[in-house]
Order: structure tokens, then sequence, then C-alpha cells
């Protein structure tokens, strides 16, 4: 069995190779890179015999033969902003796969993108279509929302005047993070199985602003209590009303094997 993983040099894909390292033979592993970046984890897998291939999702000429020999491909989604380009090189990835012989394609897509037609959900349900149509065996997971949108939320500030500000609203999130996303995700290529399915790998309950003061108040020590303004305007409030915040999954869990992260320890990173 053979695995590929690409979009191997950024966070969430290396998180993958650094959990799927103590599940499987490094023989067993190969990295996909666009460029010649070297992390510790990749240094690693190489040190212990497995591979690094080249992978360039603007380049489809070149992927039919990266994929050689390959059984299991993971698509890491593209981070392009343009989302007309996000599809063609998806589909470049996936038509390539089928023609290097893929087994099995396995995609990280975005949690309950059937609930709404916005923003980045839509590149996600439509190349989930162009897997449907390959003819390949597939797993689709659905990432949720990382838990990093915290960190446009203004937490040392809140900390320090004693008061979290947000806009009005019925706001819910089942954010996660991409630790814990990496760990379900090395579990699922690890393992036999798991085809045909589809998971939405979002918390199993969500929590509020309310609770997010809550735990800002552990951190400083101090009441920090959670106001809402309707003059409060960013960029993310937009966002996070596009998508589905608020559906939950214990797909996540059960593939982990354990309790997700609490909302303590998923904040702390962005209070250093």
């Amino acid at each position: 069995m053979t695995i590929m993983i690409t979009g191997a040099t950024g966070q969430l894909g290396n998180m993958i190779i650094a959990n799927m390292l103590v599940r499987v033979p490094a023989t067993e592993i190969i990295a996909g890179v666009r460029n010649g970046g070297m992390s510790a984890t990749l240094k690693a897998l190489k040190d212990q015999g497995g591979e690094v291939r080249c992978i360039d999702y603007d380049r489809p000429e070149t992927l039919q033969k990266a994929f050689a020999g390959v059984n299991k491909l993971l698509l890491i989604s593209s981070s392009h902003n343009d989302d007309t380009v996000r599809l063609t090189q998806h589909t470049s990835v996936i038509n390539a796969a089928k023609n290097a012989g893929v087994e099995h394609i396995l995609y990280t897509s975005f949690a309950f993108p059937q609930t709404g037609l916005k923003g980045s959900s839509n590149v996600h349900r439509l190349t989930e279509q162009v897997i449907f149509d390959s003819g390949m065996k597939y797993t689709i997971l659905r990432n949720g929302l990382y838990i990093d949108f915290v960190n446009v939320l203004g937490l040392q500030e809140a900390i320090q005047s004693g008061v979290l500000t947000t806009p009005a609203g019925d706001w819910r999130f089942n954010a996660v993070t991409r630790s814990d996303l990496a760990r379900a995700i090395a579990n699922v290529l690890a393992e036999k199985g798991h085809e045909q399915r589809i998971y939405e790998l979002a918390a199993p309950r969500t929590w509020t602003f309310a609770d997010l003061a809550e735990v800002l108040t552990e951190f400083a020590g101090k009441t920090v209590i959670h106001s809402e303004d309707v003059s409060v305007q960013h960029w993310i409030y937009p966002f996070l009303s596009s998508i589905d915040t608020g559906s939950t999954s214990k797909d996540l869990e059960q593939l982990m094997g354990q309790p997700i992260t609490s909302l303590k320890k998923s904040i702390a990173p962005f209070l250093n």
C-alpha cells in the first residue's frame, strides 16, 4: 500500500504526515510538495525511507507521472484565492489520479457545504461531484471551520479591557483544530475501509461568544464579559455568516478515537 498526501508542506498536510509516521511504515508514505521546502517532518519521512515528490496543481502534464504507483491519494484542497482556478486545479489532480491508476482518492472538503451556495463551499461541492463522476473509490473529509478564526476577534484586547465585543446575533461555532483534523484524517488513511463515505469533521457540540468570554476569564484571572454592538464590523463576520457554523457531527471524535480539543486548549496558542 502506497499513500500520497498532497500539500505536504502546508500546516494540515505536515500534521497529517507526522501522525502517519506513527501509524504506518514511512516506506508506504509519499509526500507531495509544490516546491523544494523541507520541514522537519518531511526530513524525518525521508530519513525513515519515505518519499517526497513534486506535485504542482498548476502543471497538470506532470501529475499522472507523479501519481505512478500510488494506491491512496489524499487531495488537500488548493489554497488559491480564485475558486475558478481551484476547481481547475482539483479537476486536473482527479483526472491525473484516475489515469495513473489510483484506486482510492480522499479529498479535504468543507463541512456541511449542502446548506448554502455561497463562497468556498461551492467549489468544494463541485470538486466532490468531479470525484463522484470519476468512478474511483472515494472518501470525502469535510473539514470544519478552523479554530484559527478567533485570532482576529481581539482576544488580547478583550482580556485587557474585560469585554469581548461582537456584532449581535445568534452566533454558534463548530470550529475545530488542525491537529484534531490531522489525527482523524491520518487514521482514515492508515486504516482499511472508509470507501464511499462522507465525513463531517466538525465539532460534536457548538460554543458561543459567551462561552469564549468565560474561557478568556480563566486565562485573564479576572472577569471578561461578552457584549454585543451593532457597530462592530470586520470581514470575518460576513464570512462566518456565509457558512454553516452551527451544525454538529460525531464523525471527528469517532475517527480520532478520543474527544476533540477543548475550547480553552484550542485558543491558547492565540494568546501567547
